[in-house]
């Protein structure tokens, strides 16, 4: 496919947006990195993460409000869904990947799209992320639903790949965010939710995988643990809706139980088995005094908030 960029006009058009991007700003300052001892250039990278933390704090109140949208909508049974392409792609489908086994969630609630398909996880795809049309075929695939959420994810902001599937699941009744790391960006004016995290120009220039890729992966993890949170995923800040899938996740299955009720090992194992493993039911069985079917109806009434089914289970 040719986009615009492929063009002389569009070319001329893509050099001129770049050179005002603040992501992509020469720094004259370190054009002697290479000169450096390896100690004072990992000085110099850990200064400069210091920034990001900052830049992520100025944008908070957008972040929470997009996290509060996001929430309705995942408890009507919508689904997150990132799109992005190359580093920000990537940090999309990670942040996916880890919420089934963290969260318990279905691998389809959770969605990772990057520009090019799963190979562009490992190595580059020519000209994925210019694809608007990329973009549309891979929702239409999903088959979005004006409850489903749709967060474009782009350092730049401008990332064609990103922002149609933006403005497109938008057309569609999708709830949307921006996640973009320059001010004034396309992403966040296409979104309902601007996120706009601007961590400055880059330690090597337009290395947007440093600053601004951990600038995206703390606020991806805020939307997705947050989100979880506030639809019941969790029990204070234990993680009762995890998935037992290997050893070390069913020693912290145990240990969850354990922190949450105070119980005996053998209570512990107990109602573990009777469960079927599920940490939330276990959890509801032993402080609630209820057996396990019981207490998977009560989470089921209370859509999967465990406080409200101890509630109901002490009425």
């Amino acid at each position: 496919m040719t986009s615009t960029a492929d063009t002389p006009s569009g070319h001329d058009q893509l050099r001129a947006q770049l050179a005002v991007m603040a992501t992509e700003e020469y720094r004259p300052e370190l054009a002697d990195i290479d000169s450096m001892s390896t100690l004072d250039i990992a000085r110099l990278m850990n200064g400069e993460d210091a920034i990001v933390t900052k830049a992520v704090e100025t944008q908070l109140p957008r972040i929470a409000t997009a996290i509060d949208a996001i929430a309705k909508r995942m408890a009507r049974g919508g689904r997150l869904i990132y799109a992005g392409a190359g580093t920000a792609g990537r940090l999309g489908v990670l942040d996916a990947s880890e919420c089934p086994p963290t969260f318990n969630t279905d691998p389809s609630q959770v969605v990772g799209l990057i520009a090019g398909g799963p190979s562009a996880m490992v190595e580059a795809v020519e000209g994925a992320e210019d694809s608007e049309e990329f973009a549309r075929q891979d929702l239409d695939q999903l088959v979005l639903s004006a409850d489903d959420i749709v967060v474009g994810i782009s350092a730049s902001g401008r990332t064609p790949y990103a922002v149609e599937a933006v403005r497109y699941a938008r057309t569609g009744g999708a709830l949307t965010v921006g996640l973009s790391c320059n001010p004034d960006s396309a992403l966040a004016a296409a979104a309902e939710h601007g996120i706009e995290v601007v961590v400055g120009p880059e330690v090597i220039t337009g290395s947007t995988r440093l600053k601004a890729g951990t600038a995206q992966k703390l606020v991806l993890n805020m939307l997705s643990t947050i989100t979880m949170v506030r639809i019941g995923k969790t029990y204070g800040n234990l993680m009762v809706d995890l998935r037992a899938s290997n050893e070390k996740l069913r020693a912290r299955s145990h240990r969850i139980v354990e922190l949450a009720t105070e119980a005996s090992d053998d209570a512990i194992e107990q109602a573990l088995a009777a469960t079927d493993g599920e940490v939330k039911n276990a959890i509801l069985s032993l402080l609630g005094s209820v057996d396990g079917p019981t207490a998977a109806r009560l989470l089921e009434d209370a859509h999967g908030h465990l406080r409200k089914a101890l509630e109901a289970a002490a009425a």
